[in-house]
């Protein structure tokens, strides 16, 4: 059986589902080590002073919060309707989506501000309360909100609603329902957050270099070649790198250049190096970095 250290910093891991895939993946990249044993919702870190706690995603922001873990993953949807006391360590790049008011598209609604004093159902009251009150007040009513845990798209079919606010990720499931968004409540992606009063910094601050290090070499890759004297300026314009390129002088005059190109950027640049006259040009994969 796994027994938590109480001296170690405790780190809240979303338990199932897409966002539980992500950060497994982002962790194991960032060579963040444990064995999680079958039913079991803890685990102990090998190289780090770090216990693994795993949770629903909805709860994570909570108990960070509330200081029972040091260090979650989860939404900032979440952490905003929760409005729970955390420290926003760093941005994900993964999780990104839009809370929006959805609305029929039969109703043909082009202005959110005609929703205010409606029936509108959501499993985000507090943001959606934040957003319609400055309506209400200009309209002088009051937007009945009403909160569900799930199906939130279907209320509207069911005559229960005038309209939604929901998650909005590739936008599937809100055309399948018959809805359209008329309104943006909230741009939300995954975060990983920590208490501000956490007597971990040190972890905290060691686990963020590691995942940067790591989401960098996702982003880039290592681009390498060779160039004579008369073309390394232009060569270098090309490939200007996160600083600046390493240059290192071959023994026949001329250069050695590598640098860092974003993976999308790739394989223009080394058409353009190409044309510029570069030689040997060669392109690495990044498993991680420290910058």
């Amino acid at each position: 059986m796994t027994m938590h250290n109480p001296d170690h910093c405790l780190f809240a891991v979303p338990k199932k589902g897409r966002l539980h895939e992500k950060v497994t993946a982002m962790l194991k990249g960032a060579g963040v080590e444990y064995h999680r044993e079958p039913r079991l919702d803890i685990a102990l870190c090998k190289d780090l002073d770090m216990t693994m706690v795993f949770l629903p995603a909805s709860d994570i922001s909570k108990y960070v919060g509330e200081g029972n873990v040091d260090i979650g993953v989860t939404g900032i949807d979440i952490v905003e309707e929760q409005g729970v006391e955390v420290e926003r360590v760093m941005d994900l790049g993964f999780g990104k989506c839009r809370l929006c008011v959805q609305a029929p598209v039969a109703s043909k609604i082009t202005d959110v501000t005609t929703l205010a004093g409606k029936r509108i159902v959501t499993s985000f009251p507090s943001l959606t309360k934040k957003f319609f009150d400055p309506l209400d007040k200009e309209k002088g009513v009051t937007t009945n909100i009403q909160f569900v845990s799930g199906s939130v798209e279907a209320a509207c079919g069911l005559g229960l609603a005038d309209a939604v606010v929901d998650l909005v990720e590739t936008g599937t499931t809100m055309k399948a329902a018959g809805l359209e968004v008329v309104g943006t409540v909230l741009e939300t992606e995954s975060v990983l957050i920590t208490n501000p009063n956490s007597k971990h910094k040190d972890v905290v601050d060691l686990l963020k270099h590691r995942i940067e290090g790591y989401i960098t070499s996702k982003k880039f890759v290592m681009i390498s070649y060779n160039c004579s004297k008369e073309i390394l300026d232009a060569v270098t314009k090309i490939t200007p790198g996160k600083r600046s390129p390493t240059i290192t002088q071959l023994t026949d005059g001329g250069h050695a250049v590598s640098s860092l190109v974003k993976k999308g950027d790739v394989v223009r640049v080394m058409d353009d190096l190409f044309k510029a006259g570069a030689q040997d040009i060669l392109v690495f994969e990044l498993s991680n970095s420290r910058m």
